[in-house]
């Protein structure tokens, strides 16, 4: 038993990620058999989300203290992500531009899946959405987004409040530390939920369809690559100045969670604990900005929804003008920005994009065979996005100790 906590987490969590594919190749489609393995410690995650979004959000306000601070974090965050965003967005136009993935495509072999509806809701829809008018109703149905407005107004009030908000402050404190402590037990199961997981993906996708989707699922994995080694990199250098093998270093957790689970609301909890344990980013600062981040940035999503959108277009001989790319940069961003951070939901915001420029929603039916394969590494894209950021704002509001930086040997 010591021997297994002697190894680093990341290092156990990337094993079980590699040994879980290996046995789902091997095993087929009877590794589904464990996937209750997984889905168990996806719900020990899922149980952490909210209760740890509110103690720390609440907790990293006050600790913040300054309104004035706390509005310049924010504002530096939501800029980070609209400009990744809207380079993540080109980049799939880009991607699918060059090298046509739906040009010359067979599909008589492919199985379709499931069209779903396109979300009816209009701009002030979404803005209603935000506002918690029931903070309790919020917290039972997990809407992150709603739920950050009101721990920030809690702990604004809290602020202003003075001396007489003390004794709440103090609990929010000791909460924000329980909670990070339950959080410590929790990432323990990870090596075996990965494991689970990934067996689970290798043993039961479809070949087929992935051999004849193959051009497509390459690019989307050379998009997220490109943001992952490239942008990301170059703001961890260049904003945070930080060293960038470190900072993957410190994320591996959180990276290998967020392929396996597809899901960035499930990996929340990690990616918090990276950014504050390995990366020394103050609690105030990364609680709200990762927070916000796997609410509204969804850079991995943005690229695919641009990369899908010409793929469609080059399988039904659609003819898209400059007018419609703007127009699909457009709503990539905003719809990467209204996906919620669980598996699948591109294919939900893929209606949005497609019905605004002409490209049937058939070709939905034609991905969604091998959306979880590539939804995997877009979740991984997503959650890499959210930590660079972070530390970058860290960075340029002082919010970073970057003597906690770990090292090889300590992670």
């Amino acid at each position: 038993m010591k021997s297994w906590f002697a190894i680093p987490l990341w290092q156990r969590v990337i094993a079980a990620l590699v040994l879980g594919i290996v046995v789902g190749l091997v095993w087929g489609p009877g590794a589904a058999s464990i996937k209750i393995i997984g889905d168990v410690f996806i719900g020990f995650i899922k149980m952490l989300v909210v209760p740890l979004i509110f103690f720390s959000l609440v907790s990293g306000v006050i600790a913040i203290g300054d309104l004035r601070k706390l509005g310049s974090v924010g504002g530096r965050a939501l800029l980070l992500f609209v400009i990744t965003g809207q380079i993540a967005v080109w980049l799939g136009l880009l991607l699918g531009s060059v090298f046509k993935p739906g040009v010359g495509l067979d599909l008589s072999g492919i199985e379709r899946g499931p069209i779903p509806e396109p979300k009816d809701q209009t701009w002030q829809d979404m803005v209603l959405s935000i506002i918690p008018q029931n903070p309790v109703e919020v917290m039972a149905a997990g809407n992150i987004l709603p739920l950050i407005v009101f721990a920030l107004l809690l702990g604004v009030g809290i602020l202003m409040a003075g001396k007489d908000g003390d004794p709440v402050a103090r609990v929010f404190d000791s909460g924000s530390m329980v909670m990070q402590k339950v959080t410590a037990v929790v990432m323990e199961l990870t090596p075996f939920g990965v494991f689970a997981l990934m067996a689970w993906v290798a043993g039961t996708q479809g070949v087929d369809a992935l051999l004849a989707l193959s051009k497509l699922v390459a690019l989307n994995y050379v998009g997220c690559l490109l943001m992952i080694v490239l942008m990301y990199s170059a703001i961890v250098k260049l904003l945070a100045k930080l060293p960038v093998v470190d900072f993957f270093r410190g994320i591996t957790d959180a990276m290998a969670v967020a392929y396996s689970t597809a899901s960035s609301n499930a990996t929340l909890p990690v990616t918090l604990r990276c950014t504050q344990r390995n990366l020394g980013v103050a609690p105030g600062t990364s609680s709200f900005v990762v927070s916000l981040g796997a609410t509204v940035n969804m850079d991995g999503t943005a690229m695919y929804l641009g990369l899908a959108t010409l793929f469609g277009a080059q399988i039904f001989g659609v003819d898209l003008s400059w007018a419609d790319y703007g127009m699909i940069a457009l709503l990539a961003t905003a719809g990467s920005i209204g996906a919620a951070g669980i598996p699948g939901t591109g294919l939900v915001m893929m209606a949005l994009v497609f019905g605004a420029v002409g490209v049937p929603l058939e070709t939905i039916a034609f991905v969604a065979g091998v959306d979880r394969i590539m939804d995997m590494m877009r979740t991984t894209t997503n959650v890499t996005s959210d930590s660079a950021i972070t530390v970058a704002v860290a960075s340029m509001t002082g919010d970073i100790d970057r003597e906690e930086m770990i090292s090889a040997d300590d992670v």
